[in-house]
């Protein structure tokens, strides 16, 4: 059994910690916190006390290479903010542990630098987390990709919306600030990028990208003709903003981010999507050039009425679409409560027109199209997680014919799209992903 350390006590941190403390508490025991934050790191304690009894101490990031030498720590798991990412990372591999880091694997490309100059230095490993990876129909997709069914792949169209629940989220809180997390192409789009790059086998070499900070914030939102509309003016009669959150009255949110933990910090999970302060873009459109000539047309908006995603594979010998609604709605309670992120939690709306669904459809060239099954599996991000928490804490219980498990260099190709295509933004030029000198061949 190894015991572990979690860095990072925030609510991301609950996918890791509910599985150590449930079906993984076989497989290893937590040992530390690593938190800046006492009450956080106590809403945790109280959490695992209760599941398997015993005590588990905090530190302070300050502090890691003392909490992993006292507490014997075999693994650290990084689930901290994005921008904290390289420093806890390469400590933790000079000090002989190994990690398991949320994505993406740095918000920034330096930081990964560091991090690829820490794993050639030390032989260490470094384990990313890309649970989309372990979705039943992402694998689906993947598997016709790799029996050669559409042929070699050409051309990749990739459409993803985040609704204004799930999406407004990232402009409450410290996802707002670019300089946190590299903005949503690198925190959100390097799971849709490594998803592609895994589908086709590919290595993205080229980057353009164009968009830019188009609906939240004050400059964007009121200032380029955001209104209210008739719907939003019924829920605000109603009492019901639907744009916030409802820290306090979640009794896990409330623990973590509640008055409590504000004071410790100052941080505040819940500001408005459009005070001042937005620098993370909501509204993104790229291209990219892979290794042996296959392109990628990308577009991501963080304020679409309904989630989900659909991509178009095409190759010599056909096409391949998938197309997944995650949610069809934002639909509020009388409390104004609805589901933040549709992808990890399960929503069961009906809705007639566009119901929660998932399809591929698969057409050869002079063929008829077929629709071909997606086995269903329960949990977060299509089935995804409980798949990918298994390969995490139970490597060598299964074999892996699809190549799921993602590596430093999956984690470096998909968060380099991002960086390249921050780095477009800035100047108006394409970028090749190898004039970053992220630390490897890529």
């Amino acid at each position: 059994m190894l015991r572990y350390a979690i860095a990072g006590t925030g609510h991301r941190a609950g996918l890791y910690v509910d599985a150590l403390l449930g079906p993984h508490r076989d497989d290893g025991a937590i040992a530390a916190w690593i938190e800046p934050n006492p009450v956080r790191a106590a809403a945790y304690e109280a959490k695992a006390q209760a599941a398997v009894g015993g005590t588990r101490p905090r530190y302070d990031p300050a502090d890691l290479e003392r909490a992993l030498a006292e507490q014997r720590v075999d693994r650290l798991i990084v689930t901290s903010v994005d921008r904290t990412h390289a420093d806890l990372v390469t400590r933790a591999l000079r000090a002989g542990v190994d990690v398991v880091v949320e994505k993406p694997i740095a918000a920034h490309p330096e930081q990964a630098r560091a991090i690829a100059d820490a794993v050639r230095e030390t032989g260490r490993d470094v384990v990313l987390t890309f649970n989309y990876r372990y979705s039943p129909r992402n694998a689906a997709l993947r598997q016709v990709i790799a029996a050669g069914e559409i042929g070699r792949v050409r051309s990749v169209h990739f459409e993803w919306a985040l609704d204004t629940r799930h999406g407004a989220d990232y402009f409450r809180r410290w996802h707002r600030d670019k300089a946190n997390n590299g903005g949503l192409l690198v925190h959100k789009s390097s799971h849709h990028f490594d998803l592609v790059n895994w589908w086709i086998g590919g290595v993205p070499e080229r980057v353009f990208a164009s968009g830019g900070t188009k609906f939240y914030g004050d400059a964007a939102g009121h200032a380029q003709g955001y209104r209210p509309s008739a719907r939003e003016d019924e829920l605000r009669a109603q009492g019901v903003d639907p744009w916030a959150l409802d820290v306090d009255g979640d009794p896990w949110l409330g623990a973590l981010y509640g008055p409590a933990a504000r004071a410790a910090d100052g941080y505040v999970r819940n500001l408005s999507v459009f005070a001042p302060g937005v620098t993370t873009e909501d509204t993104l459109a790229l291209v990219v050039d892979f290794r042996g000539g296959a392109v990628m047309t990308y577009s991501l908006v963080a304020y679409a009425p309904w989630e989900g995603y659909r991509v178009t594979v095409t190759g010599t010998e056909g096409r391949a679409e998938l197309a997944v609604v995650e949610r069809g709605s934002v639909d509020v309670d009388a409390a104004g409560r609805s589901v933040l992120d549709a992808s990890s939690t399960a929503v069961d709306i009906p809705d007639a027109v566009r119901p929660k669904s998932e399809q591929l459809v698969v057409q050869r060239h002079w063929e008829r199209a077929e629709l071909r099954p997606i086995a269903v599996e329960a949990g977060g991000h299509g089935g995804g997680d409980a798949k990918l928490l298994a390969a995490v804490f139970r490597p060598a219980a299964e074999p892996d014919p699809l190549g799921r498990g993602a590596a430093l260099i999956d984690g470096l190709r998909a968060s380099g799209v991002g960086y390249a295509a921050n780095l477009s933004l800035a100047t108006g030029l394409p970028v090749r992903l190898a004039d970053l000198a992220l630390g490897v061949t890529l």
